[in-house]
This record gives C-alpha cells, structure tokens and sequence, in this order.
C-alpha cells in the first residue's frame, strides 16, 4: 500500500505568544498540497497547544512533545497521555533523543511511553537513531534495532506509529546524513519490522528522517524510495517550512 507522506514540524522548546501566533498564521496561508498527498503535524510547547490548535488550519494537526508514562497522578511537571487526549491533540512525539540523552529515557521506557500513549488513543511520533561515536564504531544498526525492539515488544498494533530516524549527529548540527545514508537505514528499518513484528507493518507504517531537514536538501531525501517524510526541527520555525511540506509531490511524480 502506498503509504501517505508525513511533514511533523518540532518546536522544540522556543516561542511567545506572538512568535506561535505568526508561525500558524504562514502555515494557515500557504499553498501546500493536499491532505490525501501529505500529513502535517506540528508539535509546538505544552503551553502553547491549545492557541496552537484552536488557530491552526484544519488540514493540519497538532501534536505534543512528549507525555507520562503512565496514568496522570503525584508526578509534578509531568502531562499524561489522559489530558492530552481530553485536549484533542491527537498526536505525541516520543523518545526524542534529546529526551533520551539529556534525560536519560532509556529504551525501555520508550517502549513503555509509546504503549501507553497509543492505547488511551494518541497517534505517535516514535522517535529512533544513533550517536556519531554509535556511527563511527559501525553500531548504528545495532542501536537502532535496539531502540525498535523496545518498541516492538510493548507494541501490538502498528496503524498509529509513525517511527523517526533522526541519526543524533545531525540534529541542529547542520549535518545531514546523505540521502543515501538516510535510505540505508530506512530501509534497514522496514527489513528489521518485517522479520521481526511483520511485512504488512514493514510495508505500511511511515518511516521518516529528521536531522537537519531544510529547503534546500528535502527534496532530494523524499525521492528516496524508504523515506516517507520528514520530522523538522528549526526549519519548522520558518516560512521554508512551507517548502519542506511541498516536497511530498517528489512522491507523487
């Protein structure tokens, strides 16, 4: 099956009222392609979902960044899977590598974020991928199987996981991993899922790069036949946004 392009623009933690609120108003303008050729997600602070959602295109999501492990209750400073669905944010962007590495998840409680997050009904945005000491010491398949399995071994049904190779070397640093590194491990990926979980999940759930995704360089990674899109980091601040998002048509062609 043909597996429908997906743009999730990260936010990270940057933005005032007034930064959010011209940000939706670019996307709210643009002429992008429509919702059968691509998904849109964007992932804006907690604090701002709600603003985010209640102007935000309707063609567009939103999701958050992250949520707690488990049912909401004595965990102060933590947002549970509960209230974001009693929010209507449909999407949750999990185990980023900055939440891996600054915070110390470990795969194990990545698997277990994602599980809990897509049976109280979230769509999730599971985020995978090495460091440049992983890449250079030949590991990064290992590692980020490694991470997958956590994943697979919590998870049943695969129809609301959006799985994201962002390599950590490439993050923010204007690295970018070559369209045909990208492809390698993508397609890496889907081999692992389809030994391991099954080939109709292989086949239908959206593998996407993130890592220094820009205007510049999109359209010739979404020509690679294993990458289904895209999780933007910085350049989801900026109108080149709007560029990143159209070259789903790379697809189509």
């Amino acid at each position: 099956m043909a597996r429908k392009f997906f743009v999730g623009g990260n936010w990270k933690c940057n933005g005032t009222t007034e930064e959010v609120k011209k940000i939706v108003t670019t996307l709210n303008e643009a002429e992008v392609p429509s919702e059968d050729v691509v998904e849109v997600v964007v992932s804006p602070p907690f604090v701002f979902l709600t603003l985010v959602k209640s102007l935000l295109r309707s063609d567009f999501h939103v999701a958050a960044q992250n949520c707690w492990v488990r049912k909401g209750g004595a965990f102060t400073g933590e947002v549970s899977a509960e209230m974001l669905v009693n929010l209507g944010i449909p999407w949750v962007i999990i185990g980023h590598s900055e939440r891996r590495s600054l915070l110390s998840e470990s795969n194990e409680f990545v698997g277990d974020k994602v599980a809990y997050a897509l049976s109280q009904g979230l769509k999730v945005i599971a985020c995978i991928g090495e460091t440049l000491e992983q890449r250079e010491s030949g590991s990064t398949m290992a590692v980020v199987a490694a991470q997958t399995k956590a994943i697979a071994d919590k998870v049943t049904n695969w129809s609301n996981v959006v799985l994201a190779y962002e390599p950590v070397w490439a993050i923010g640093t204007g690295k970018v991993a070559t369209p045909a590194q990208a492809q390698e491990v993508h397609c890496e990926l889907r081999k692992w899922l389809h030994d391991n979980v099954s080939a109709e999940v292989a086949a239908s759930t959206r593998i996407i790069y993130g890592g220094s995704v820009n205007g510049g360089n999109c359209k010739e990674l979404a020509a690679q036949a294993d990458v289904d899109g895209f999780l933007v980091g910085g350049a989801s601040l900026k109108p080149e946004f709007i560029d990143i998002i159209k070259a789903a048509t790379v697809k189509k062609n």
